[in-house]
């Protein structure tokens, strides 16, 4: 499971150092793709996997196609080096944000990338009560 919050910068070359507390559960090898809210997501092999057994299951429907199409056509396979850096291919850079102070987010099965600027603004959670009441539908409880 990934938990946390770390702190990092890109390189001039692009790429980012894999915080440490994430690099055992990452792997050496793993998946980057678009994400939502303004994020890149972060998966594990194993978790990219179901993800996309989930996408494949989708119906044909303009909505389904739509889906798969964001999340794989600039999904990139990513290995990390003997620095703990990985590149972020410049297109995923680009849509994300990323030009020097990133955030990595663990979020359960996968990781969020967020510039940090984007981070400060959307991390802005304000009151949570009426969000946590309303997800007891899904038998969340506290």
């Amino acid at each position: 499971m990934f938990m946390g919050e770390y702190n990092h910068t890109v390189d001039a070359k692009g790429r980012l150092i894999v915080p440490s507390k994430f690099r055992d559960q990452l792997g050496d090898e793993f998946v980057v793709t678009k994400g939502l809210d303004g994020c890149l997501f972060v998966y594990p092999n194993s978790e990219w996997e179901q993800f996309v057994e989930q996408l494949k299951a989708l119906p044909g429907q303009a909505e389904g196609r739509k889906l798969q199409r964001y999340f794989m056509s600039l999904a990139a396979d990513c290995e990390v080096d003997k620095q703990g850096r990985f590149l972020i291919p410049s297109k995923l850079r680009e849509m994300a944000g990323l030009d020097k102070d990133v955030v990595f987010a663990g979020v359960i099965n996968k990781i969020e990338i967020w510039s940090k600027d984007k981070w400060e603004e959307i991390n802005n959670f304000g009151n949570m009560d009426d969000v946590a009441e309303s997800m007891s539908e899904y038998g969340l409880s506290f």
